[in-house]
């Protein structure tokens, strides 16, 4: 894998990236899905080199269930970051990618890039650029 960039500048080497994916998979055994046994974790790294993580949490009302990349968001937010290098998604299998919610939520801070993994075969890691999982996104720079 060897040292990578993000549009941020932030460089995510090999070990910061095993730290993350198993932040990600770690955090994603606290999911609370009783309705859809579906289990998501995420793992967000800050630019200052700490790493944010939350699980996906459900509802009864379906509708005030909330995503693992959000809860991730919303704890590094409320810590006070803003930047950020790279987000992994944690699923049963490596097919999952963050919902188009999610995607918005995260395109407000920039191409970060986004690696998912299955705790399936958590060696196979995939790595997409958020710009490629929502391309033409609505960002900060369409209200100016």
């Amino acid at each position: 894998m060897g040292k990578q960039v993000s549009e941020n500048g932030i460089k995510v080497n090999d070990a910061a990236l095993r730290t993350l994916v198993k932040a990600a998979l770690e955090v994603r055994e606290n999911s609370y899905s009783p309705y859809s046994n579906y289990k998501v974790g995420a793992a967000l790294l800050a630019a200052s080199g700490k790493i944010y993580a939350g699980a996906n949490f459900e509802n009864a009302s379906f509708g005030a269930g909330t995503c693992a990349e959000r809860a991730a968001l919303g704890a590094a937010l409320s810590a006070g970051e803003r930047r950020f290098a790279a987000i992994c998604v944690a699923g049963a299998d490596g097919s999952i990618t963050p919902c188009g919610i999610c995607r918005q939520a995260l395109c407000e801070f920039g191409d970060m890039d986004v690696y998912c993994v299955g705790a399936d075969d958590p060696s196979e890691v995939k790595k997409y650029k958020l710009s490629r999982l929502l391309p033409a996104s609505f960002g900060p720079d369409r209200l100016n």
